[in-house]
């Protein structure tokens, strides 16, 4: 089912299943989410939870016992209920049930939540360990994607990505024939926070960023306007395109968690960046996307 949120700046959509953004248009009728083509990719903005990446090979280790858990793992693949829709929110929820329960022995409710001020739409989540006793490990990401370009006629090779850095940044290439992170760290040169979108960019894998570089990504047009920004205070951002694909968009990702590394051995308590709630606690985050048209 379809929800709408608009205001004189923005009209934005979202479908309850996987309680995924679907659109964002402004009042021109210019669209900034990509449209979920599956020639390129078939989603727009999907919710990573309860793992962000992959976990070596599909599965992760919890009390002894392997359990399956494919990449991103499941929410983004289930059905949310509406519980609130105002003027300028919307949430959804998802509970544990028997499905989520073979695959992530966590009792737990997950509510994302969408807020329209202005030209920000701002992504609220909400994570409840709803076990008595046992802690619960979880990651939980972002995945929007970017109409880029934006603007008829224009190539992407004309466009910049900025970031609140100077000079550099340091970031980790995932391995695109098994999902994971490779060891070697690489940097990207910065000009006054900008990088040119320039040809073949994309070819290798997704741009991990760790250890809280950044905290503002931009996609700049050919004219030097920044006309989308993410802000977030998420320790890890990934920023992709379809490897090789020349796809039109460009997905900017906050991250609480990550895949597994290609070396990775451990249990579900030692993935890396995972997060860990105790019984009855509650996670909130959120990040924000601003729309300049």
């Amino acid at each position: 089912m379809t929800y709408k949120l608009k205001n004189d700046t923005l009209t934005v959509s979202f479908d309850n299943f996987g309680a995924e953004m679907t659109s964002i248009v402004d009042r021109q009728g210019k669209e900034y989410l990509w449209c979920g083509d599956k020639k390129y990719w078939g989603r727009h903005s999907p919710v990573l939870f309860p793992v962000v990446g992959k976990p070596k090979d599909n599965k992760f280790t919890y009390e002894d016992k392997d359990y399956p858990m494919g990449q991103h793992g499941f929410a983004r693949d289930m059905e949310f209920t509406c519980t609130s829709q105002a003027a300028d929110e919307i949430w959804f929820e998802l509970k544990a049930n028997e499905e989520t329960l073979a695959n992530y022995p966590f009792l737990f409710q997950l509510e994302i939540g969408y807020r329209l001020t202005g030209n920000t739409i701002k992504v609220l989540w909400r994570v409840t360990n709803c076990e008595e006793k046992k802690d619960m490990y979880f990651s939980i990401g972002a995945h929007p994607a970017f109409m880029c370009p934006v603007n008829e006629g224009e190539k992407q090779t004309a466009y910049s990505i900025r970031m609140d850095a100077k000079d550099k940044v340091r970031y980790f290439f995932l391995n695109p024939e098994n999902g994971l992170l490779r060891d070697r760290e690489y940097e990207l040169m910065l000009d006054n926070g900008s990088h040119k979108l320039s040809e073949g960019f994309f070819d290798e894998s997704a741009y991990v960023i760790e250890n809280s570089q950044v905290s503002k990504v931009s996609l700049v047009d050919p004219q030097g306007k920044e006309y989308i920004t993410v802000s977030f205070d998420a320790p890890l951002v990934g920023i992709w395109s379809p490897e090789k694909k020349h796809a039109p968009f460009v997905c900017i990702e906050p991250w609480y968690g990550r895949c597994d590394k290609e070396d990775f051995t451990g249990t579900l308590e030692e993935r890396e960046w995972s997060n860990r709630l105790a019984s009855g606690e509650v996670f909130e985050k959120y990040y924000d996307i601003s729309v300049r048209s």
